[in-house]
């Protein structure tokens, strides 16, 4: 069973632990690079690199709180970013910098979302779905809150000084994830064979696993290389598209108000929205935003919806991204499948932040919101054709209310979900 205190620790430490290790880039990054002399490639290969760590540890990470419980992976990954910060902050090579990346890429991977969804699901099974939106509520505030406060430091201790005041709030969500239960939902089995079995539509028009495992995939993969393109650049966007770097800041704060805004609106609103429909909601407004961000005058305005109304898309994205595995697949092996259908998502994450910094070099901001609306259209493609094949055959069945049956899935080298 999950608790409200359950809800309330995870909910804190994901607002901490994104704001001082994913969105840490976009205010520290062009700071290490004017005070150290490198180029923004070097600097934000260090983010990539941190990302395809993510990407390789998935799996295994999965697999781990399956057998063990967030309380656990998700302690040691509190401990891994405190380091990491650290690691950053003394950074006077690129060696120990991209070691303090490669650390932090485990660190995220043992504390960002898909750890804690994965937690929740091991303690509640299919009834962890409202519990994972709720604690989207405050980590949809990470970058709204620690872009500002990752700036003030910055200009109160230096880059070195306000990293070394974020491995303390890394420190601070130890005892967060210490207070997560140990209990498990109901018994786990292990996946032995490729098949992902699905049963939220009558057998007659169930849609073959493997195509609802890459339609998933595929989603997941372009919001995710979205996501992390502008996570890294987009307060730089703002500025090549015109708004002062001070005004560009807190515009690109909206976001975070968006992501939260639309959570709550979900949580208070959204019990009887299946998590089908509302997915393909959050990526229709994605595209939409970013349309916002052509029309130019008056650019405040425009930039604040972007950025807003992005954030909002996200925020639900960021929510069916947890819920949907427990329509399409058994919630019982919840971290093991989702660990291993992340993998390509977040390999293209790690690239998005170089093939952005190349694309603004090129072309500019309008080549950003370009090839920012290229990935969103991919995204609600995949949406459309899922819901396309959840579309109610014969009389009225309600996904959220069924659960999918997973049997496994393997890696090329060995049977392992």
């Amino acid at each position: 069973m999950i608790t409200r205190r359950t809800v309330c620790c995870l909910g804190l430490s994901q607002l901490i632990c994104w704001g001082v290790s994913y969105y840490l880039i976009a205010v520290f990054g062009p700071l290490i690079a004017a005070d150290m002399g490198w180029s923004d490639t070097m600097i934000y290969g260090g983010f990539s690199l941190a990302i395809v760590v993510m990407g390789v540890t998935s799996p295994l990470t999965g697999r781990l709180i399956d057998r063990h419980g967030g309380r656990k992976i998700m302690s040691v990954g509190s401990v891994l970013t405190a380091f990491a910060c650290i690691g950053l902050a003394l950074s006077e090579n690129i060696a120990l910098y991209y070691s303090a990346w490669l650390c932090l890429g485990v660190a995220m991977r043992f504390t960002l979302y898909d750890a804690a969804f994965a937690s929740l699901a091991r303690v509640g099974g299919i009834a962890a779905g409202r519990s994972i939106a709720q604690i989207t509520l405050l980590g949809g505030l990470a970058s709204t809150l620690f872009w500002p406060l990752g700036a003030f430091l910055a200009e109160e201790l230096g880059w070195r000084g306000g990293l070394m005041i974020y491995a303390a709030f890394a420190l601070a969500t130890l005892p967060l994830h210490l207070a997560l239960p140990r209990a498990s939902y109901g018994t786990r089995r292990t996946c032995s064979s490729r098949e992902i079995e699905t049963s939220a539509s009558p057998p007659a028009s169930r849609p073959k696993p493997w195509l609802v495992a890459t339609l998933y995939g595929v989603m997941v993969a372009a919001t995710n290389m979205l996501s992390s393109g502008l996570s890294a650049h987009l307060i730089a966007l703002l500025t090549g598209l015109g708004l002062a770097a001070s005004t560009a800041v807190w515009v690109a704060s909206l976001r975070g108000a968006g992501q939260s805004f639309a959570r709550l609106c979900e949580v208070m609103f959204g019990r009887s929205t299946e998590p089908l429909a509302l997915n393909l909601a959050a990526m229709t407004l994605i595209p939409l935003s970013l349309l916002a961000g052509f029309l130019g005058t008056p650019l405040l305005l425009s930039g604040a919806a972007l950025c807003f109304f992005y954030g909002a898309g996200n925020g639900l994205t960021t929510i069916t991204r947890g819920t949907l595995p427990l329509v399409l697949f058994k919630s019982g092996n919840y971290g093991r499948v989702v660990g291993w259908l992340l993998v390509p998502s977040f390999l293209l994450a790690a690239a998005a932040p170089l093939a952005y910094a190349l694309i603004m070099t090129r072309f500019g901001s309008a080549g950003a919101l370009y090839l920012s609306l290229a990935l969103a259209s991919i995204a609600l493609t995949a949406a459309l054709a899922l819901s396309y094949l959840y579309r109610p055959a014969s009389g009225p069945r309600s996904s959220r209310s069924q659960s999918g049956s997973l049997t496994s899935m393997q890696s090329p080298q060995q049977q392992r979900p």
